[in-house]
């Protein structure tokens, strides 16, 4: 398996809760969250035992219904079936797609409070209310989510660990990688945003380093989604798929908050909610809001009327943007990836460190102001996070993120944004593709260090 840093969280997890909680671990379908418990499981306990909701048949369905109040007979049926000895405090035992049978997830409760084995969940679309409306959802779980593979992961996949380690030092020192390691690793950068995080995508492209056959594997995948949709999305359906649909067109514009009258004239925000949330929830778009009077605790002014709507993953959205015949050729991925063919970098860029800010665990906000008679408040600030700073005792403050895809841009809106929110602001970042320069409390890093903010 391709190393992952929720394996960790894992290993805490398992060492902090000693079997008196249970571990659900969330994210988009294809994001690899079965792949990382059977692992976890094999390599942390004496024995694994999957019960995998997409295959299990009625007779082991049951079990949760006629042996609820049977503990002894229901793990003796269980490693029966299944083949698997389980043994006391050292056994995982893996519930996987437990959404498609609420019922046991809802027995966690009394299985956690038996003690014997520890329990990990694996779900697609778990939250949604058609999956846990008639459950008591037990509160001795845990959650991990389980993001596409950030950028630190893809290196350590593609053999690149010394780098990834000389990247973090870089950052951590404020001092610039030399000339050629700063090149190897925009390089690998730009490679990551063609292939994106999905784990089946990078393990395809670090066999092969053939992005025709990547790009097969995200059509599957998008096309999986669109299957979701369908099935899932119930009277919203047709809003979530002009949503969807709509996303290459809205993060190509220069301001890529979301214009829904571009999919309807008389539509409303209200009228998208449900949508909106469908598709955050489901894992496949990350939104960031507008914080209308941005402070420490950014979510308390948060406009959710005004949302730009990045894809969880961005080599997806490269697949979305290319998507002009059935299939994308090596070549016209190659010739996108040394500039011979345009495309819309910015769109790439600000949606890849979207992605890598959620996977650092923030939440996604931006600025936004537009007035006509006071052009010092006119500004639009790409992303707002919340960081200790240096020259306040290490108090939280605002940071501003600004994303260029160039080498040639400026800082109008940084620099407004300072000078009107003055010292709640922090340090300032500016993400582009040159190497890493400080000039006082503004950083200006490669884009490459995105995930490390």
């Amino acid at each position: 398996m391709l190393q992952r840093k929720a394996y960790q969280r894992l290993m805490e997890w398992k060492l902090q809760s000693q079997g008196h909680t249970a571990m659900l671990i969330e994210g988009a379908r294809r994001v690899g969250k079965s792949t990382l418990a059977e692992e976890f499981g094999r390599n942390e306990y004496a024995s694994c035992l999957t019960v995998d909701f997409t295959h299990a048949p009625d007779d082991v369905l049951a079990y949760f219904q006629d042996m609820r109040n049977d503990l002894d007979t229901f793990f003796l049926y269980l490693s029966a079936y299944y083949g698997v000895t389980l043994h006391e405090r050292n056994s995982l035992i893996i519930f996987d797609e437990v959404q498609l049978y609420p019922k046991a997830r809802e027995a966690i409760k009394q299985l956690v409070a038996d003690g014997r084995f520890d329990f990990i969940e694996t779900g697609s679309l778990v939250s949604i209310k058609e999956n846990v409306r008639d459950i008591l959802i037990p509160s001795e779980e845990r959650s991990l989510a389980l993001d596409p593979f950030d950028f630190d992961e893809f290196l350590w996949a593609m053999g690149e660990e010394p780098l990834s380690r000389a990247i973090a030092d870089s950052y951590e020192r404020l001092r610039p990688l030399p000339d050629s390691l700063h090149r190897k690793a925009m390089r690998l950068f730009r490679e990551y945003m063609l292939v994106g995080g999905m784990p089946q995508a990078v393990e395809t492209y670090v066999r092969t380093r053939d992005f025709h056959q990547v790009d097969a594997v995200k059509r599957d995948i998008l096309k999986l989604y669109r299957d979701d949709i369908a099935k899932h999305a119930g009277s919203a359906r047709r809003r979530v798929t002009l949503l969807f649909d709509g996303l290459v067109s809205q993060l190509s514009k220069h301001e890529k908050r979301y214009s829904l009258s571009s999919l309807d004239t008389n539509a409303r925000m209200r009228d998208y909610d449900d949508a909106f949330f469908w598709l955050s929830d489901a894992c496949v778009t990350n939104d960031c809001v507008n914080s209308t009077d941005p402070t420490v605790g950014l979510g308390a002014y948060a406009d959710r009327a005004t949302v730009k709507c990045y894809m969880a993953d961005t080599g997806l959205l490269v697949t979305q943007a290319l998507a002009d015949s059935r299939t994308t050729e090596d070549d016209i991925y190659r010739d996108v990836l040394l500039g011979k063919i345009a495309v819309n970098e910015g769109m790439l860029v600000e949606n890849v460190v979207a992605q890598l800010l959620h996977a650092g665990g923030h939440r996604l906000y931006f600025y936004s102001r537009s007035s006509r008679n006071d052009a010092a408040s006119t500004m639009e600030v790409d992303f707002l996070i919340v960081s200790r700073y240096p020259n306040a005792a290490m108090k939280p403050r605002i940071s501003p993120i600004e994303v260029k895809s160039g080498t040639r841009y400026r800082t109008v809106s940084l620099d407004k944004f300072k000078n009107k929110f003055g010292q709640r602001v922090g340090l300032e970042y500016v993400l582009h593709p040159k190497p890493l320069t400080v000039a006082g409390d503004r950083r200006y890093l490669p884009l490459y260090m995105a995930g490390l903010l």
